[in-house]
């Protein structure tokens, strides 16, 4: 690219600055890149990269083409309703868990584009996954747009109904909580079983990687990789076969579903629904 959207952040946490250094990893310019926040603690870290920093929300709105709404959930109704009346019409990208689409469009004067998105904390590093739903205001030039942004820091996909956001959230944007607690109890039977714990540590972590880079690198499905690595009476079977006794597949399904139910709650609590 040669034309780079300029692209605001309202809030510069950890997935702002994650955007960001993904963004001038990619090649975007400093300069067209600007942040604003009520820390100036927050804000002296990217200004010494040279990119634009300040505490106006309404003069962000009015430099670029992207807004990205990277505040807390309580915080957005405020937030963006103290822009509602803004002449600038940018697209607005919201990073913020459990608020719809439509209130977002609401609280910003009504016919504003928006785009949902749902990433997860593996942007931190640039391995991220993350969900997008547009609603019926934002055009197909924003669409590309937002895909960059995300996908900046990860994959970035498309689904095609909000609702489907909810099962997102479920499956990545708290999926790494999944393997971390798959890890932490990994570890602690390694100790139980004898070894030291930064061995446990080392090998169940390194087993993690190195599974999941199978998984994305192959040309089978994961549960074909599972039984070729599944001995009939070897040693991993025995494991596997604990797992199915115990209901593994079963307690997966059931705790994704809680994760989905609870965004469907958490919307009507911050919209009042």
């Amino acid at each position: 690219m040669t034309d780079f959207p300029r692209i605001g952040f309202i809030g510069a946490g950890n997935m702002a600055t994650a955007l960001v250094g993904g963004l001038l990893a990619k090649g975007w310019p400093a300069s067209a890149l600007m942040l604003t926040d009520v820390s100036e603690q927050a804000l002296s870290v990217h200004a010494a990269r040279g990119l634009r920093t300040g505490t106006d929300n309404r003069e962000l709105v009015a430099s670029v083409d992207i807004v990205v709404l990277a505040v807390k959930p309580q915080a957005m109704k405020a937030v963006t309703q103290a822009l509602a009346d803004c002449p600038q019409q940018p697209l607005y990208i919201s990073i913020a868990a459990g608020i719809p689409a439509q209130s977002l469009a609401q609280w910003l004067g009504g016919d504003a584009a928006v785009v949902r998105a749902m990433p997860n904390t593996p942007a931190l590093v640039q391995t991220g996954a993350t969900g997008l739903f547009a609603n019926a205001a934002v055009s197909h030039e924003q669409r590309v747009q937002a895909e960059q942004v995300l996908g900046a820091v990860g994959i970035a996909l498309w689904v095609d109904t909000e609702t489907k956001i909810d099962a997102v959230t479920a499956v990545s944007g708290s999926g790494p909580a999944y393997f971390f607690y798959l890890m932490e109890a990994m570890i602690e039977a390694g100790v139980k079983l004898g070894l030291a714990r930064h061995d446990a540590r080392d090998l169940a972590l390194q087993t993690a990687l190195g599974a999941a880079q199978m998984a994305i690198t192959a040309d089978v499905a994961p549960d074909e990789l599972r039984r070729r690595v599944t001995s009939p009476k070897g040693t991993t079977e025995q494991a596997v076969a604990v797992f199915d006794a115990a209901g593994f597949a079963d307690i997966v399904e059931q705790a994704m579903r809680a994760c989905a139910a609870r965004g469907v709650s958490l919307a009507n609590e911050l919209t009042g629904a």
